[in-house]
Order: C-alpha cells, then sequence, then structure tokens
C-alpha cells in the first residue's frame, strides 16, 4: 500500500497496464525494430538514477510541505494517464483520438456546468493555465484590436507577459486592503473608453484574494467591457461555495455564470498531474476566429475537432482521459470533489484564528480561500525581512521528518499599512510568509505546522 491513499497504487499500475498490453496484443503481433530494443539492465539502471535525481526536490506530496501551488495528483489520474499514455492519442483531431476526444467533451460539459454555463459553449482543455489564458486573451483582441486589457496589481503574471506577446496594451488596477481589485480605480479607467477586456482573478496566486466579480460584471455591461474570469486556482471552490466560503466570497462565484469566457486549471485543485488547463467561452460565434487549412490533416468524421477551436496543435489525450477516470470518482459536487477542497479551507481558517492569539505571529489578511499570509512581530521593515527568510530557512532544514515547507511573499510599506501595520519603513519591500494549505491533510497538520514556525518566530524575535 502506498502512504498517500487507501488505494494499492502498484496493483492499479499493473491493472492498467495489462489491460492496454491486451489491446496492443488484439491487433495481432508485429517484431519489434531493431531501433528500439534496449537492455533491461541498461534501461533499469537508467531508470535507477532517475528516481535517485528526483531526491532533488521538495516534498510536494507531503502535509510538511505549505510553500507553493504543488501537490502530487491523485492515484486515478496516474493510472489513467499511464494507460492512455501507452497508446499516446492526440486531442487534436478524433482520428487521433476517438475515445478521449469523447471524454474531453464529457469533462468540459461537467465542468462548465459548475460555473453555470449554458449547454452551448466552446471550450476545451489546454496543456496549462497560461496558454488557457494566452487564448482568451487573444480571443479578447480579435474582437476588440484597439482595445487595452486590465487586470488587477495582484493578477498573475502571465496577463502582462500575454499582451505583450500579443501585442496588446494592459492596464495594472490597484487593489484594496483585502487583495480585491478596486472598483473605484477600475471605473476610472472604463471611463476612458479604452478598457475592451477586464480580467477578474478568482483566487490570486499570491493572497487567494477574490475579485468582486458580480460589480466587475456589471461594470462591464455598463461601459461595454467584456470580462474574462483567471480562476486557474479557485476554480474549482466553487463547488462549496454556498456552504463553506464567506457570503460575500460565494456571491462573487456565483457570478462566473456571466462571464465571457474562464480559465481553471485541473492540475491544481482538481486531483491532476501537469500540464492541464481549460477555457470556455459563452459566446460559440467565436469560433470563427480559428482557422485550420492544414493539407495533410484528413477528417474521418464530420463534428468539430478540437484541432479547429484551439490555438495548440497537438495535446495529450492522456489528460483528458485522466480528469475524466477523475470525475467518475470524484463528481464535480460538494460531497465528491469538493469534499476534498472543504479541509484545506478550514485548513486556512484554523490557522488564521491561531496567528491572532500568537504571541510572535499574525495574519496579514484573513483567508478567503486556502492560502494564508503572514509575519512575524516585529518593528521595522528590515527586521520583517530578514526574521521572515530566517524562518522560512530554519523551518525547512533538520531531516526530512522534522523538515516544514514554507514561502515568502514581497509586500511594500502601503500595503502593510492599508492593512494596519504600523512597522518602520526603513527599506522598499520586505518578506512575509506564504503558505499553500491545498492539501486535504493540512487541516488536522495545522496545529503542528504554526507550533513550529510560531517557535522558530519566538527565538528569533527575542
Amino acid at each position: 500500500m502506498t502512504q498517500i491513499d487507501n488505494l494499492n497504487f502498484p496493483e492499479l499500475l499493473t491493472q492498467v497496464v495489462g489491460a492496454i498490453e491486451n489491446l496492443k496484443s488484439s491487433y495481432g503481433e508485429f517484431a519489434t525494430h531493431p531501433s528500439m530494443k534496449s537492455d533491461q539492465a541498461k534501461v533499469s539502471a537508467v531508470l535507477e538514477e532517475l528516481t535517485d535525481r528526483l531526491e532533488n526536490n521538495f516534498p510536494y506530496f507531503h502535509p510538511s510541505y505549505a510553500a507553493q501551488m504543488l501537490k502530487a495528483p491523485h492515484p486515478v489520474a496516474v493510472a489513467a494517464y499511464l494507460a492512455t499514455m501507452m497508446l499516446n492519442p492526440n486531442n487534436h483531431s478524433i482520428d487521433s483520438s476517438p475515445a478521449t476526444t469523447q471524454m474531453e467533451r464529457d469533462v468540459l460539459k461537467q465542468i462548465a456546468a459548475m460555473f453555470g454555463y449554458p449547454e452551448e459553449f466552446l471550450g476545451h482543455l489546454t496543456s496549462s493555465g497560461t496558454t488557457a489564458n494566452l487564448e482568451a486573451l487573444w480571443i479578447a483582441r480579435e474582437l476588440q484590436p484597439t482595445k487595452k486589457i486590465a487586470h488587477s496589481a495582484d493578477a498573475h503574471y502571465t496577463h502582462a507577459r500575454m499582451s505583450e506577446v500579443l501585442g496588446t496594451t494592459n492596464v495594472s488596477i490597484a487593489t484594496e486592503s483585502d487583495g480585491r481589485m478596486s472598483l473605484d480605480e477600475l471605473e476610472k479607467e472604463l471611463k476612458t473608453g479604452e478598457i475592451g477586456t477586464i480580467v477578474a482573478t478568482l483566487g490570486t496566486t499570491g493572497l487567494g484574494a477574490v475579485d468582486p466579480l458580480a460589480e466587475i460584471i456589471e461594470l462591464a455591461k455598463k461601459y461595454g467591457a467584456r470580462v474574462h474570469v483567471d480562476t486557474a486556482y479557485g476554480g474549482f471552490f466553487k463547488l462549496i461555495a454556498d456552504n463553506h466560503l464567506a457570503p460575500e466570497t460565494a456571491r462573487h462565484f456565483a457570478a462566473l455564470k456571466d462571464a465571457d469566457s474562464i480559465v481553471v486549471d485541473p492540475h491544481k485543485h482538481g486531483l491532476q498531474p501537469y500540464g492541464s488547463g481549460a477555457v470556455f467561452f459563452r459566446d460559440i460565434s467565436i469560433g470563427k476566429f480559428y482557422k485550420h487549412d492544414s493539407p495533410y490533416t484528413y477528417f474521418i468524421s464530420d463534428d468539430v475537432h478540437f484541432g479547429e477551436i484551439q490555438l495548440e496543435c497537438s495535446r495529450a489525450g492522456a489528460s483528458a482521459a485522466a480528469i475524466w477516470a477523475t470525475l467518475k470518482v470524484f463528481p464535480l459536487t460538494e460531497q465528491g470533489l469538493g469534499s476534498a477542497l472543504i479541509p484545506t479551507v478550514n485548513a486556512a481558517k484554523n490557522w488564521h484564528k491561531l496567528l491572532l492569539d500568537s504571541d510572535s505571529l499574525m495574519p496579514y489578511q484573513k483567508p478567503e480561500l486556502d492560502i494564508l499570509t503572514y509575519l512575524p512581530r516585529v518593528d521595522s521593515l528590515t527586521k520583517l525581512d530578514e526574521i521572515s527568510h530566517e524562518i522560512l530557512v530554519q523551518a525547512g532544514s533538520g531531516s526530512k521528518a522534522q523538515q516544514i515547507h514554507l514561502a515568502t511573499y514581497i509586500v511594500k510599506p502601503e500595503a502593510l499599512q492599508a492593512r494596519g501595520f504600523k512597522l518602520n519603513a526603513d527599506a522598499k519591500n520586505a518578506r512575509i510568509l506564504r503558505s499553500v494549505l491545498m492539501k486535504p491533510e493540512h487541516e488536522t497538520w495545522v496545529p503542528a505546522l504554526h507550533n513550529k514556525v510560531q517557535e522558530i518566530a519566538r527565538q528569533l524575535i527575542r
């Protein structure tokens, strides 16, 4: 048995590998070309070297890792991916992926329904959230080629980067003290008539903040702008929003149904391996911007092929199969996949409460999802930066079983002041601590994580 799941993981791998080998043999035996033959001992040695080199990683799979947005995929996703990868379908056309194309369609319908999108929509899986956002911004440019793209100052850097790639102009909108996009600042930009698309982030990668989407959509209607939602990290929290998130946060998740386009990453909270993203458009007429005139691609089926409605020309069918299988085990309901998200939110809430009572640590702001930011109780930015970094280093030292892995987040004096912190501004910025509590196991690990970080902070502050 593995330690990450109650499933017999090796048995699952044996099951799918055996099934695929049987499938292959049903087409008749053939001799492997000599160029493809390898020595068993040599391959074994190479793989041993590989696993040895993988020691040079952090324990992303373990609840002691509370740093970046990383965790192990669920065994069902790994087994499904491996099985499909042995056939290696390409979800560019139905001809090259008849089974996994249908799986992708099934998956997309389920995710679109989760967001409240209409039955008719245009969308597909992608190899990453970056690619998905690039595609959404490309459509934005095609629809309004002379208009600018607005996003919050805390939005993922991919939006500014992709704007450069697309040759469009992006505008950064200031955030409020809760990390959300400022509606007043947004409206100032909208009044210029130069903004064509607003990017709202539901779950910023730094703070886990949820932009005020409901109001953003109303402002967009008023000024004739489109709304694209980057919910790469936070999208699946829609499953538990009504019962487990703050009412104000849930209200903005409910507004997803009215967004012009949405991006979500199953490789974050969808239990999938990298890379797995998805993009959705409400208006199916945007399909006219995709062109496909390759002379060597033949289509047996008259149905729409994903290659006709995507920028990527090749995508792993294994990704679609992995998500499809996962959603069979963890359907998109609060009781299904949502059951793996509720404890992550609880973990952030519980650690936040502990921080409020701590004598050496304090919360930077109240978490909306499962990302927590906090800082040592010091009196200057210089000390804040030094001690935050030292906590990070000391927490991650020692034997593997003793290590706790955290991350840092850079803040400016004005951001601290906006949240009520009165520190001597003797530096331009400083690092604070950040923990992404995205593993369900974090719910029970929070007390131990907090106690160790708190004790290190106490020793350093003395």
